[in-house]
């Protein structure tokens, strides 16, 4: 398991007292206008982020994860409507107006894109990009913003600061640029990140170097955290706690340090085994069948139930409530007091076959097998 370290204190050393949760989503549920028609991309999400914790939000793409941050951030298309709740250290996010709301967006919650070059702009130089938040928000004149910008390159680990603010994007590379966002990010101080997916652009070397400042400006500032990812590697590594989306709902809330030697839905489980092993090679990777799906697309019942080796009729019946498991975390599986501790047991026979999850390739279908040398996610 990848893991990482820094010279920070422990979490726990820097997290501020609070009487309750920071964020608090409470039976969210969100449907966009998609050709003349109103589709659900979220159903009846609920998940608590207390004040200075990281939670990660795992699932394949078109899971939920994205709109789910950006429904917190109000940073939804006209024409959306949104059910349920939202709270902000005890203020409903959706009731926020006027002053209120630029507060709130400009300076209690931050949000870190996985395309740093998408999310900047290519005729600003990046010392206009960092230091405008903080003249606007924060009033700071030009050249107290400008070294508070130094400042911040120096703290994300960019040599020559000074240098750096006067160039472009362009001349900066993936991993100096999603540095800058970082820095970004966190030079207003907000009490909440929003990461969507901030390595998916990098390679591993850098992934690792990015992460371990992310984690580290989170303690020592105090930051609450919500991690979206696809790995579950990473999100063990860097949350406290993880909640797994799939068809847009939430399928399980568990700590993060328990996900991969005791996943508490069969999803979970198919994710966990999907990972190659360098200890283990297989010489075959059996598929899980059929394809992820949406929350528009998704049957009735339990989303998961058409791909699901374990489903019974009683799973397609309706949609299954999250049930508390043993007090380790909440599963939204019928069977998983049966199933729980067994997910990940091999079938007999099946020593060396790993189950990977069809249909994870952008675009195409996953074969249900895999032959060595082959390539896969």
């Amino acid at each position: 398991m990848m893991s990482f370290t820094t010279a920070a204190t422990p979490r726990e050393a820097s997290r501020r007292a609070s009487a309750g949760p920071l964020l608090t989503v409470d039976g969210l549920t969100v449907k966009l206008p998609v050709a003349h028609e109103l589709r659900t991309v979220l159903r009846d999400v609920s998940f608590e982020l207390e004040e200075g914790k990281a939670l990660g939000l795992v699932g394949e793409s078109g899971s939920g994860k994205s709109m789910t941050v950006r429904t917190i951030a109000r940073l939804l298309p006209p024409g959306a409507e949104v059910t349920g709740q939202v709270r902000f250290d005890g203020q409903e996010v959706f009731d926020l107006r006027g002053e209120a709301l630029r507060r709130y967006r400009a300076g209690d919650v931050s949000m870190i894109f996985q395309d740093a070059r998408a999310h900047t702009n290519p005729v600003r130089r990046i010392g206009d990009f960092l230091t405008e938040a903080l003249r606007t928000n924060q009033r700071m004149p030009r050249k107290a913003a400008e070294a508070r910008a130094v400042a911040l390159l120096d703290e994300v680990g960019i040599h020559d600061p000074e240098r750096r603010l006067r160039q472009f994007p362009h001349e900066l590379s993936g991993g100096l640029l999603q540095r800058v966002m970082i820095a970004a990010a966190v030079a207003v101080r907000p009490r909440l990140i929003l990461a969507d997916e901030p390595t998916t652009a990098l390679d591993v070397t850098t992934q690792a170097e990015v992460m371990v400042i992310l984690q580290r400006m989170q303690v020592e500032y105090g930051m609450s955290m919500l991690f979206i990812t696809h790995d579950l590697e990473l999100a063990s590594a860097v949350c406290d706690d993880t909640v797994v989306f799939y068809a847009g709902q939430v399928v399980e809330r568990q700590a993060a340090s328990r996900l991969h030697h005791d996943p508490l839905h069969p999803y979970t489980a198919a994710l966990v085994r999907a990972r190659p092993e360098i200890t283990h090679r297989a010489d075959r990777l059996p598929a899980l069948p059929g394809h992820p799906t949406t929350a528009y697309e998704a049957p009735d019942g339990c989303a998961f139930a058409p791909r699901c080796p374990f489903a019974e009729e009683a799973c397609r019946a309706g949609v299954p409530p999250l049930l508390q498991i043993g007090g380790l975390g909440d599963s939204r599986c019928l069977r998983m007091p049966e199933l729980h501790g067994k997910l990940l047991a091999r079938p007999s026979g099946a020593a060396d076959a790993v189950p990977v999850v069809a249909g994870a390739v952008p675009g195409g279908d996953a074969p249900s097998t895999v032959e060595p040398g082959e390539e896969t996610l």
